[in-house]
């Protein structure tokens, strides 16, 4: 079909399109390569430029009840098995919705354009007819599908000033700075707009007017001047000059659509094949400028594309004869039959060709039947009068061998900005990793807020919809772009704290040390004989272990460490504790002794029942240590429950039980001492031992008593601080309650550390 309005304007351009199609298939016929023994005819329906005769046109060729113009004299079943045209899109767009043939995939092309630079936040404009709804509705799904939004979508019927009005307050107040118009009357608005002085926008021109001259004029370069469009892809068609010029009435008396174009151009009157009206007409086309239109090859945009269509639909058919019996694509392995060939046969056959020109361009289509877009990028460029001219900078080829799809010369882009540089057009800016998008209510989803990623969450990549959990032993960096190694806390010897608490076990095994030797060099005194030497040296070397043994709580845990620390923190603490209940019933036992009904007290409390009280009552915790370390050692442990930002390396108890009979053992053998050295405390003695070992086991008792609330709600390396402080100040205070005082008098008050002194107290009681 063909749009030339024939009785009333011809339209050259329509008509050089039809005279491509010929060319195409005269081409084809001649071609021994393709379509061997099949010859391929047409017709030509002229359309008059209205839908109604299109649409008639299209049906009535595919009934086989066209009343054309045709080159062959068929018969039977009408062999119209495809349909090239029509030129006009709305025209295209009906008939192809009804026919389901050949598309053009503009909009993709137009698309490909946004994506490229970054150009998610766009207004649409839209003619109020089928190409204006139809390229709007498909545009809108194809910037879903790359992420894009619609700022605004506006139609322009311009029934009336007001609503171009309208249309210029929304462009003013939208914040998209990319305005995409699929129209062909866009001069109304352009003078609106123009007038109102509304620049700074960056024009996307549709096929319809990116290469129209209609606003080619100088006081249109403020505002549309640097516009990008696509338009249909230029090619040379090798021969098509030539034949056009050869084109005359003579060559096919039939063809009256022929004889119309030369009465019509040229004046002239041909009857019975007249050869005097071909002389006149000869001399009047070079005076007619008109025809030159015709003539020029130039700028085969339309042309190319029906030459091409035309090959398509070609191939289709060589394919289609092809075809083994057996092995068709139909129901049955069946193949088409040439003589009755069916339409949806050609589409299938279509849908697979893949082709490339004598231009170079291939040609294929997509699993939905749509040509592979290939188009011009068109940019708006001021010229040196004023006025504007459009260059190609660029090309859309979804069929582009690279794989490319977009290739553009931006060094060739004129930007109509004073920065000189592609404007920026989005809703919102671009969310950095480590953060993630997160959509504003009641606004499309290129309008969002950026926010950070939660502590342990990351995003690596822009513009993320959620943030990754890292994994177990991995944490967010502080840009939360990425997942790192967690940071493994335990409390270790370069530690601020673990410095502290192991000056603070140096200085008490030092101080044990010390009383030791003070007790070594005057043990032959009245107040270290008087209190059992022999004990007193065992509490003094057990709570020398108990400060010491701190030292295996500090440092990387390892097994061997885990195992040690708490069967040496027990079993030293029962072998200090024994050593104080056996030294509080001495005590008793001896002030039993200075009575007549207690003369036989001291014989069950002799040196050696002394030693196998304190070592049975060790070898008990002994037993319990053995037993936990057989059945559930302590182990090694990463824990990531406490601080979920780092790894707690730390020492897993095993068994909770095991642990809890340990400390309830240590704690039974301080409650029996505290109870007995309480009741013995006001015993007659110028220097009581009870008291201090009372006021020692007070100590070590509130101190233990504390430790298992704060051990339970300390995170971390703390909670083994919190037992070393309980194990470093328990060892303290019984080393202060019941040593400093003998040592002080030692020291400080020899004179008082006599047999006279020592016994002077008891004389005054008794």
């Amino acid at each position: 079909m063909v749009g030339m309005a024939a009785g009333s304007r011809f339209y050259m351009s329509s008509f050089q399109q039809a005279q491509t199609m010929v060319f195409a298939i005269d081409e084809i016929n001649k071609n021994p390569k393709l379509l061997p023994n099949i010859t391929l005819g047409y017709h030509l329906y002229d359309n008059c430029l209205k839908l109604v005769v299109a649409f008639r046109a299209a049906t009535t060729l595919i009934s086989g009840t066209e009343k054309t113009f045709s080159n062959l004299n068929c018969t039977g079943s009408p062999p119209v098995i495809a349909i090239v045209g029509d030129p006009g899109s709305t025209h295209s767009i009906a008939v192809s919705s009804v026919l389901g043939l050949f598309r053009v995939p503009m909009v993709r092309a137009m698309v490909e354009i946004l994506k490229y630079f970054g150009w998610t936040w766009v207004g649409v404009l839209y003619s109020d007819d089928d190409y204006g709804i139809y390229a709007a509705q498909s545009f809108q799904q194809e910037m879903q599908r790359f992420g894009g939004c619609v700022a605004f979508s506006e139609i322009m019927p311009y029934d009336n000033h007001r609503d171009i009005q309208r249309i210029v307050a929304v462009i003013k107040a939208s914040t998209a700075r990319v305005v995409v118009a699929f129209s062909t009357d866009l001069l109304p608005l352009m003078d609106e707009l123009l007038l109102q002085n509304v620049t700074g926008r960056q024009w996307i021109a549709s096929e319809a007017w990116s290469i129209s001259p209609v606003l080619h004029l100088p006081r249109f370069v403020p505002l549309i001047g640097g516009t990008l469009g696509i338009a249909i892809r230029r090619g040379e068609i090798k021969g098509l000059h030539e034949f056009l010029l050869c084109l005359h009435p003579d060559s096919d008396p039939r063809n009256n659509i022929v004889r119309i174009f030369w009465e019509n151009m040229f004046g002239c009157k041909f009857e019975n094949g007249s050869k005097d009206g071909e002389k006149m007409c000869t001399v009047q086309e070079d005076l007619n400028s008109t025809v030159n239109e015709y003539n020029d090859v130039s700028e085969l945009r339309a042309s190319y594309n029906v030459y091409k269509a035309v090959y398509a639909l070609a191939h289709a058919l060589h394919d289609l004869m092809q075809c083994e019996e057996g092995r068709g694509p139909f129901s049955d392995n069946s193949c088409a039959d040439i003589t009755n060939l069916q339409p949806w046969q050609m589409v299938h056959y279509i849908q697979k060709v893949n082709f490339t020109t004598g231009f170079g361009d291939h040609v294929s289509f997509d699993e939905n039947g749509d040509a592979l877009a290939i188009y011009d990028v068109m940019n708006w460029h001021p010229s040196s009068d004023g006025s504007i001219v459009v260059r190609t900078v660029g090309v859309v080829d979804e069929g582009a061998a690279t794989g490319k799809v977009l290739t553009l010369v931006e060094d060739a882009i004129y930007w109509n900005f004073e920065t000189k540089k592609p404007p920026r057009s989005v809703c919102s800016e671009s969310c950095p990793p480590g953060t993630r998008r997160a959509t504003r209510k009641g606004l499309p989803v290129c309008c969002f807020d950026c926010l950070p990623c939660a502590d342990g969450e990351i995003s690596n990549i822009s513009d993320s919809t959620e943030c990754t959990v890292c994994p177990n032993e991995f944490w967010s960096s502080p840009e939360k772009n990425r997942c790192i190694l967690k940071t493994v806390e335990f409390l270790s010897y370069e530690d601020p704290l673990g410095i502290s608490l192991t000056t603070a076990s140096l200085l008490g095994s030092c101080f044990c040390a010390l009383v030791m030797v003070i007790f070594t060099h005057h043990r032959n005194t009245p107040v270290v004989r008087a209190n059992n030497s022999e004990l007193s040296f065992l509490l003094l070397l057990s709570l020398k272990l108990c400060f010491l043994c701190v030292l295996l709580f500090i440092g990387r845990p390892q097994l061997w460490t885990c195992q040690l620390r708490h069967a040496m923190f027990g079993i030293s603490f029962v072998l200090c504790v024994s050593s104080i209940l056996v030294k509080t019933m001495v005590v008793i036992a001896v002030f039993k002794s200075s009575r007549p009904e207690g003369k036989s007290a001291m014989k069950w409390f002799g040196a050696a029942q002394q030693r196998g009280t304190v070592v049975v009552l060790t070898a008990v915790q002994v037993v319990i240590c053995a037993v936990w370390l057989s059945t559930a050692s302590p182990t090694p442990h990463k824990n990531i429950l406490y601080i979920r930002s780092k790894i707690v390396y730390e020492c897993a108890i095993g068994s909770v039980t095991g642990f809890a009979i340990l400390l309830g053992y240590i704690g039974l053998l301080a409650a029996v001492s505290f109870l007995l050295a309480f009741l013995a405390r006001n015993l007659p003695d110028n220097f009581n031992e009870a008291k201090f070992i009372t006021f020692s086991m007070l100590i070590f008792c509130a101190v233990w008593i504390a430790f298992i609330p704060a051990y339970v709600s300390s995170p971390g390396k703390y909670a083994v601080a919190v037992e070393i402080f309980a194990i470093l100040a328990s060892s303290f205070g019984l080393l202060g309650a019941i040593f400093a005082p003998k040592c002080y008098i030692i020291i400080l008050h020899p004179e008082r550390n006599t047999k006279k002194a020592m016994m002077g107290r008891t004389g005054k009681n008794q």
